[in-house]
């Protein structure tokens, strides 16, 4: 196992071990590092029979559960989430994160936003001091496909930097998300009030 492999685990690993109870209503993320955090709460749930539910943030978070066994629910049965664990493409020094570089954005941000408590899983590499340090694809944006044009011309007056149509690989044409929408990567010129610019892409 890579050292950066290895990080990852640790990091799911200690989120499960630290913050997992019994009869909880678990947000399960997307991406590389959650993988670990699965597999230990699969481990947990058989070694300590627990009770738990799990809500997926995207088609990959839902065969996770699926395939490790574990109990899949949704937001229509479980609305209030006690704990959703996921990951970062990048972490600054006042704990802003870019997000969704995997492509699942909407879904991770509702999960997110109606859980209790919210845990990030992050490898030493994820790491830096400010926003694009590391991560130099651009912020992610996932916007419904007839508007890509205006939010992009509205993010670049606003912020300046660059924006581009994330283009698929394996298929012609742009990247579509589980929920249909198209993803715009910003790339950045410059520090800015990440806050505010949270707002103005919101």
């Amino acid at each position: 196992m890579s050292k950066a492999e290895e990080a990852k685990k640790l990091a799911g690993r200690a989120a499960v071990e630290n913050h997992v109870r019994n009869n909880q209503v678990l947000g399960i993320g997307s991406g590389s590092t959650i993988v670990h955090a699965v597999q230990r709460i699969a481990e947990r749930v058989k070694q300590e029979n627990l009770n738990l539910v799990c809500i997926p943030t995207s088609f990959q978070a839902r065969q996770l559960i699926l395939q490790y066994g574990l109990t899949l629910s949704d937001l229509d049965r479980h609305p209030e989430i006690d704990l959703a664990i996921d990951g970062a493409d990048e972490v600054d020094a006042d704990l802003n994160l870019i997000r969704g570089g995997g492509g699942c954005l909407t879904q991770e941000k509702i999960v997110a936003g109606y859980a209790s408590r919210f845990i990030v899983i992050a490898d030493f590499r994820k790491d830096s001091k400010n926003l694009g340090d590391q991560w130099h694809k651009g912020i992610p944006i996932e916007v419904i496909p007839m508007a890509y044009v205006p939010v992009s011309r509205a993010v670049t007056q606003k912020f300046g930097g660059v924006i581009e149509l994330r283009m698929a690989v394996n298929k012609a044409g742009p990247v579509v998300t589980d929920n249909g929408n198209f993803i715009l990567d910003w790339k950045f010129d410059r520090v800015h009030k990440w806050s505010e610019v949270n707002t103005a892409i919101k």
